[in-house]
């Protein structure tokens, strides 16, 4: 009996880095769709879910992907709909890295400092990633601001997370790198979730600050979002903090959704969201 990963994906194109790791997690065979949204995903669920008797559908497996987390959360929610006792498949969401790379961000800052009862900035955190990095170290203990050049967007973000996981996470305004400075400058954890490719602070703005102890940044793409970093830090001391590069803690993000693609093929009731995710990166880290 093959095991099938049917990808479903909100982009038009279902993402090759997940089609990949799909692969290397234990598929035998990755099938994407693209463009899929709450309205036209019966058929394609239905197919998962009726073809195989109760005892072999754990080889079938869902994977949400896609760069909207918002359209991904949609997606995840209404499959499951579609289920109903001894009909169902096992269900990961994925958007755009967005559980596995907070995750694995967040335990590797777990493992190298106390997150609980520290104050910590999430920088343009309106992005997949940011939102659930805020939500996991809000979880942790943390006292979390996300900031944003529009304090529309870091509201909106907020209140989403407070919708899904009941945190309280505090909108910040930081139009450039300026202002970020300043959002930073009583933080003792600082996690950078930029676009790639996009500088959010200079080595100036950062390694005098005696408050901070420990930064992370998930931008791998130079230039990487903390200037005066690299994309290989792991966990190594840079002006007395420690430094999580995007390569550093990507092992672990790997690693974290090969071993959840795993899990999908267990058994049939597996349903993988943020918090068994980040649950499964702590012990992992």
């Amino acid at each position: 009996m093959k095991k099938l990963l049917f990808q479903f994906d909100t982009d038009a194109h279902p993402s090759v880095f997940d089609t990949v790791v799909g692969y290397d997690g234990g598929a035998d065979h990755v099938v994407g769709y693209g463009g899929l949204t709450p309205d036209n995903i019966t058929s394609l669920v239905e197919g998962t879910i009726f073809t195989r008797a109760p005892k072999e559908k754990k080889n079938t497996a869902i994977f949400v992907g896609g760069s909207d987390m918002v359209a991904g959360q949609e997606l995840f929610t209404a499959i499951q709909k579609h289920f109903f006792p001894g009909f169902q498949v096992s269900i990961m969401l994925d958007s755009n890295g967005s559980n596995t790379t907070a995750a694995a961000g967040v335990a590797k800052l777990a493992t190298s400092g106390t997150i609980a009862g520290k104050k910590a900035v999430v920088l343009a955190g309106t992005g997949p990633v940011g939102q659930r990095a805020a939500v996991m170290l809000a979880q942790e203990g943390a006292e979390v601001s996300l900031t944003s050049r529009s304090m529309e967007r870091a509201v909106q973000a907020c209140n989403a997370m407070k919708a899904r996981f009941g945190v309280d996470l505090i909108p910040v305004e930081a139009t450039d790198n300026e202002a970020r400075a300043k959002a930073i400058e009583y933080a003792n954890i600082v996690f950078a979730t930029g676009k790639a490719g996009v500088e959010l602070l200079t080595v100036e703005q950062w390694q005098h600050n005696p408050h901070i102890e420990m930064m992370a940044d998930a931008n791998a793409t130079p230039p990487v979002g903390i200037g005066g970093t690299d994309m290989m830090d792991k966990g190594i001391e840079r002006h007395g903090k420690i430094i999580w590069g995007a390569i550093g803690f990507g092992t672990l993000k790997l690693a974290l959704h090969r071993a959840c693609i795993a899990k999908l093929f267990e058994d049939n009731r597996q349903v993988f969201d943020a918090e068994n995710i980040f649950a499964l990166a702590m012990e992992m880290a």
